[in-house]
């Protein structure tokens, strides 16, 4: 007998049978039945996705999901992430979407990956919302065929070819004389204050330094005096008469003390510098002839300074600045007609390409640039500035313009980045928040076409359509722009090197 604190039992009695195992229950995985024959399915494709808007997708509950991007505006293109569509322009983002406080956009990226194809894009698709695009100073020339196609103005400037008369208020003086009291006021005031700022500019960019408060002064009273006794437009000749001619309030304000030779002293620099844009200097007579097409204010516009060689720097500056004048005086006109209920009421899309260009050619000209595209938003204009790096706008060489100069794009209502290099990314974040990745993107946008060896030419380049809209501190929204055929022909900047 064996004992135990157990039942007790016989050491002769047959073992006890073992206990059966508990059945194991199979179950499916993510992707079926795991094993041979059993079906698992090795990938699993995407369900089908259709866009669609509130209205027609309401029934399909709860298989609708928000896309995340903007509706409003023109259509750019599709989002690198999630492939949604992005509608993005800065004039209905701002008075649409409400999206920004400022209608206006900054545009930066390398040459050649399309910053003047976004824009394109988008002042082609404010035609048809019907705002004029304004092309001030078309270098390439990128924007002429576009306005060609909508059947707008091409002004055609240029050695030999145009002229643009910096004294010439344009449409300025027609409207002023439509109105009455403030209204007229304050627009011959803009009018007077934008040929200063013309003048000035110029001047600035023959010498490469500013004007004196004195020589302002004396630049500022010439003006009015030749409005009074001048019959017609006056052109940078007459202006030159009357500073030679000494009248009295020009020696009072020149402080000269009655004493003659001490005025000619006091104005011989500025008499000097204003021989040299009468056709004897750097810049030609290309600014002091009379107009020779006048803009026109209810259609798309675009000047055309293409003919000026890139070797002429400061001349290419001074055609941007004098066709940037000349322009928003002719909106100011616009604007101040429609407010007296004397013409309907238009709105601009202006674009300011080549930004860098005009802030280099002089010390003191990111002043004139600002005093230039201060417009508010009440006048009901967009506009987009364009240039190539944050680099462009911190080269400058006093601490003053370039801290001005960055405060164009922290004014910007968006910014809108194409492929950048990796130096600019800590002056770029200081602008505007940006994450690791949005930067990594942004970077890998930038790197240079690969080899075909297929075809034996280039690759296009990786960051080539690809951009990244910024709004503040919001996450960026990457995303690519494809032509349709209807664009291309108009997008074609490389038309000399097609065979």
């Amino acid at each position: 007998m064996i004992r135990g604190r157990g039942r007790q039992r016989d050491s002769a009695e047959e073992p006890a049978p073992p206990k059966t195992p508990r059945r194991r229950i199979v179950r499916p995985g993510p992707r079926g039945y795991l094993g041979h024959g059993r079906g698992a399915a090795s990938y699993v494709e995407a369900a089908p996705e259709w866009r669609g808007t509130t209205v027609q997708v309401c029934g399909l509950w709860p298989f609708a999901a928000g896309s995340g991007t903007p509706l409003a505006g023109i259509p750019l293109g599709r989002t690198l992430t999630s492939g949604a569509t992005l509608c993005c322009d800065p004039i209905s983002w701002f008075q649409r979407a409400k999206l920004i406080l400022n209608p206006s956009e900054f545009v930066l990226g390398k040459p050649g990956l399309g910053k003047s194809t976004i824009v394109r894009r988008q002042a082609l698709g404010l035609a048809g919302y019907g705002v004029h695009p304004l092309v001030f100073g078309d270098l390439k020339p990128d924007y002429v065929d576009l306005i060609h196609a909508l059947g707008g103005q091409v002004i055609t400037l240029g050695r030999g070819r145009g002229s643009l008369n910096v004294l010439d208020p344009g449409e300025s003086i027609q409207a002023a004389s439509r109105l009455t009291g403030d209204a007229r006021r304050g627009l011959i005031g803009d009018m007077n204050g934008r040929r200063l700022n013309a003048v000035g500019s110029l001047i600035t960019i023959a010498r490469n330094q500013p004007l004196s408060d004195r020589e302002e002064t004396i630049l500022s009273t010439a003006l009015r005096l030749l409005d009074d006794r001048h019959a017609g437009i006056p052109v940078l000749g007459d202006l030159l008469s009357m500073v030679r001619e000494a009248p009295e309030p020009l020696r009072t304000v020149a402080l000269d003390r009655g004493d003659l030779d001490r005025y000619r002293n006091i104005t011989e620099n500025l008499e000097s510098s204003l021989v040299s844009l009468l056709g004897e200097g750097r810049l030609g007579d290309m600014f002091s002839r009379p107009t020779t097409e006048p803009m026109m204010r209810d259609r798309p516009v675009c000047f055309d300074v293409s003919s000026i060689d890139d070797a002429e720097t400061q001349l290419q500056a001074a055609a941007l600045l004098a066709c940037w004048s000349y322009g928003f005086g002719a909106v100011a006109a616009a604007q101040a007609l429609a407010d007296a209920g004397l013409e309907p009421q238009r709105h601009y899309f202006v674009i300011l390409d080549e930004l860098w260009r005009v802030l280099r050619a002089g010390r003191g000209l990111v002043d004139r640039v600002d005093a230039l595209t201060r417009l508010n938003r009440q006048r009901g204009v967009g506009m987009a500035m364009i240039t190539h790096t944050m680099s462009d706008l911190l080269a400058l060489p006093s601490e003053d313009d370039r801290m001005k100069a960055k405060g164009f794009v922290e004014r910007a209502g968006m910014v809108i980045t194409g492929g950048l290099p990796a130096a600019e990314m800590p002056q770029l974040t200081q602008v505007i928040g940006m994450t690791e990745a949005e930067q990594r993107m942004i970077v890998d946008w930038s790197s240079p076409p690969a080899w075909d060896g297929l075809a034996g030419t280039d690759a296009p380049p990786p960051g080539l359509g690809n951009f990244m809209v910024k709004v503040g501190g919001r996450p960026g929204i990457p995303v690519h722009v494809d032509l349709t055929n209807a664009e291309r022909e108009v997008n074609n900047t490389n038309r000399r090197w097609d065979s």
